[in-house]
């Protein structure tokens, strides 16, 4: 495969049907989305959760998401699109950022633990072993659109660009490192850790006293892996003293998963029967 990546430059249309195309990017996102189901579903039954609660969160989820995940991207580019509104709306050019994704997502899972009396926690939990297998998945739609990629190298696993997406400071540079192919492995090992843990604490009987973890996990696990990919990549967005924005992002959100789990850890030293999951 690495051969192939090193040797192909890819194009960001799959196929056409005279004014209608279909782009990599979109059906990159609807396999990560089924995939997702897939997993979540069969998770459900172990979380005493139904087939038509998880149906109408992943729903929710999937439209609100998209929604916020697209206006983050936005945002952070606001005086590009300021000269170029409308193009805000082409979602199939790419431009989906996983930090408005899960702000949405948060909002809108609490929204259902409110209304269905169900923990935040377990609704989360239950949610990001599909969530990282989806990302595993979607971020091959960046290497199809020739986007999200890293610093020029000369490593046999570097990606060519085309010379018209090329940040102008490296335009005699032929070949970049694969940002999406190391996301996409790292995310991918995420999702087999969490399924690796739900399994052990099935096992154990102890999975409804650790939805707070499992919902931590993916979070520091991941801050942590964009923390670091932030320092090669080359899209452009936001600093702020030295730091990319999606570093700083990535900074409170294992900050707060870690106040999280001390409460949490607290909360159950505290009071050993309670359940606090």
């Amino acid at each position: 495969m690495i051969n192939f990546l090193h040797v192909f430059e890819p194009t960001a249309i799959l196929v056409s049907f005279g004014p209608i195309s279909i782009h990599w990017y979109g059906l990159t996102m609807v396999l990560g989305i089924l995939a997702a189901l897939a997993l979540t579903f069969f998770l459900a039954k172990y979380y005493g959760i139904s087939r038509d609660i998880v149906f109408d969160l992943s729903f929710w989820l999937i439209i609100v998401g998209l929604i916020g995940a697209r206006i983050y991207d936005v945002l952070l580019q606001i005086p590009y699109y300021t000269n170029h509104p409308l193009q805000a709306l082409e979602i199939w050019k790419g431009g989906l950022a996983i930090h408005g994704a899960i702000i949405a997502g948060l909002f809108i899972v609490w929204q259902f633990s409110r209304r269905l009396k169900i923990s935040i926690w377990k609704l989360s939990a239950l949610i990001v072993p599909g969530l990282a297998l989806g990302q595993a998945i979607g971020r091959w739609g960046n290497y199809f659109n020739q986007e999200i990629f890293g610093l020029p190298t000369q490593q046999a696993w570097g990606i060519p660009i085309s010379l018209i997406n090329r940040p102008l400071n490296y335009i005699n540079s032929s070949y970049f490192h694969p940002t999406f192919l190391y996301e996409s492995l790292a995310c991918l090992l995420i999702s087999i850790s969490l399924i690796a843990f739900n399994v052990y604490l099935i096992k154990k009987g102890k999975l409804d006293k650790s939805y707070t973890w499992l919902t931590a996990l993916y979070m520091i696990l991941y801050s942590i892996l964009r923390f670091g990919l932030e320092f090669i990549r080359l899209d452009q967005t936001p600093s702020i003293l030295g730091l990319r924005f999606p570093q700083i992002a990535s900074l409170i959100i294992i900050i707060a998963s870690l106040l999280l789990l001390f409460f949490n850890y607290h909360a159950n030293f505290q009071s050993p029967r309670s359940e606090k999951s």
